[in-house]
């Protein structure tokens, strides 16, 4: 007899980025699609993880991470963005900032809570406030640069809201908030028992002489705040799975109540070779002009096709409109992309809950430039 469970997840299958990295592993395309690097993590940091596998800590890490790594993301922070969070009681090391996201959702969303999310966004939020009973009352970003309008945000808020989610530098369009967006979203939390969880992931991916505004600079926000980041996309090393949430006191005791049985700690010698590596600052000072370069040669190259293309802000990843070239749905014209041309991208569309089509498809440019040129070279010919 074969059981079949009631799915709590009926409508939520595979995610487009395996599938389309699947295709392109199939069809032998040059994958766009996933977010990830097709360069190695610097050779030190590697010796560094060889080192402290050697000298035998190769055991559970203590659960909010190892000591060192909490106490050099503090004094990272306090450089960056004017604030030295507490390492003991206010840093928390998890695996991926997936599992941040899933810990501080799960933490505080309750049956019936309300959390606004603002559309494209990335796909595990919703997931995981249905999880918890929650549900997501979406906001779609502005175009033709998805702004936010912060009206509709205001009009989304209700009596049940427990969380506004935001994403800057922004999956997937690249858009930035700035320092008077996060000022807005300060203004219309303040008074209220809202809280907030602000996914800074690509913090170091900011272009064009701007600057990454964080949740943790405006004291009324970062007092309600999980602002979650990734050494993975700092490091180039995402197969590593390490990230961290900094929260205050209260909030970070109840976020790692879920954290200790989702993963109860993350990789010992990871932590203690990126606690080791963070003294390099010159790294993470120049990513922006690294992932800018990039940005501008896949821009250059793309310049003469038939897509249309508004530069990102941050991030490394490129929006490209083709209304254009085709009338086709965004995953129908993905597909055919990847088998005619050898190409693999995203289609926006899959950041929205609804599918919304607006004929775009996410490329990833975090790639090396004989990668870049390959793949611009087959866009053109369409």
């Amino acid at each position: 007899m074969i059981i079949h469970p009631v799915s709590k997840l009926p409508d939520v299958g595979t995610s487009i980025f395996a599938v389309m990295s699947a295709l392109a592993t199939e069809q032998k395309a040059i994958n766009l699609s996933q977010g990830f690097p097709d360069f190695n993590c610097p050779d030190e940091l590697v010796e560094l993880v060889a080192k402290y596998m050697r000298e035998g800590f190769n055991q559970y890490a203590p659960m909010p991470g190892m000591p060192k790594l909490r106490e050099k993301i503090s004094e990272k922070t306090e450089k960056m963005y004017g604030y030295l969070p507490n390492p003991d009681t206010e840093v928390t090391v998890t695996s991926g900032a997936t599992e941040a996201l899933f810990a501080a959702i799960t933490a505080v969303v309750k049956p019936g809570d309300e959390v606004v999310i603002l559309e494209p966004c990335y796909d595990s939020y919703a997931p995981a406030i249905r999880l918890s009973g929650g549900i997501p009352v979406y906001v779609p970003l502005a175009l033709p640069d998805f702004h936010v309008n912060w009206d509709l945000v205001k009009k989304s808020i209700s009596s049940r809201t427990r969380l506004i989610i935001i994403n800057t530098p922004h999956n997937p369009t690249g858009a930035v908030m700035s320092k008077q967006d996060m000022e807005v979203l300060a203004s219309i939390t303040d008074g209220t028992d809202i809280l907030v969880i602000s996914d800074e992931v690509y913090e170091h991916m900011v272009f064009d002489g701007q600057q990454h505004y964080s949740a943790l600079q405006i004291p009324s926000l970062r007092e309600r705040s999980f602002v979650i980041s990734s050494f993975g996309k700092t490091y180039h090393t995402t197969g590593w799975k390490i990230g961290y949430a900094i929260a205050p006191a209260a909030l970070s005791s109840e976020m790692r109540k879920m954290h200790q049985f989702i993963t109860f700690c993350s990789v010992t010698p990871l932590q203690l070779a990126i606690a080791d590596y963070m003294d390099n600052e010159q790294h993470y000072r120049e990513l922006p002009a690294f992932y800018q370069a990039k940005r501008d040669l896949f821009c250059e190259l793309i310049a003469p096709s038939r897509f249309e293309l508004l530069p990102a802000a941050g991030t490394y990843f490129q929006l490209l409109k083709y209304s254009s070239i085709s009338n086709e749905n965004d995953l129908e014209f993905a597909k055919r992309l990847t088998h005619e041309i050898g190409v693999a991208a995203v289609p926006v569309s899959a950041f929205y809950h609804d599918k919304t089509d607006h004929k775009y498809l996410r490329f990833c440019f975090a790639k090396g430039e004989d990668t870049l040129c390959a793949a611009a070279e087959r866009l053109v010919k369409l």
